[in-house]
């Protein structure tokens, strides 16, 4: 079993209060679980109307399978003309960091 993590730091776009802010995230978010099948969730900057962390994780049996998905996922957040992506960090655990 691999375990997969990802850390995507964002800036948003046109966003002046924390309820325009939801108004961006929770759609980001629900778009990546139901695309990817991936448990997400804004893990981060949450008093901050204009940046967000966003942590996603997959589980498979495959390393590569859960690579992709993360890589996926990250592309995606990429590719949103109402936001920038900041940084993004992955993380993976497997049966060998026992």
């Amino acid at each position: 079993m691999y375990v997969g993590a990802l850390e995507l730091d964002v800036l948003l776009g046109d966003v002046h209060s924390l309820k325009e802010k939801r108004s961006v995230v929770r759609p980001l978010v629900a778009e990546l679980r139901k695309r990817f099948e991936v448990a997400v969730s804004e893990a981060g900057h949450l008093d901050l109307h204009r940046r967000s962390l966003i942590g996603v994780a997959a589980v498979a049996a495959d390393l590569e399978h859960v690579r992709d998905v993360l890589a996926g996922c990250e592309r995606l957040v990429a590719g949103r003309p109402e936001l920038e992506l900041l940084s993004a960090r992955t993380r993976f655990v497997g049966p060998e960091d026992d």
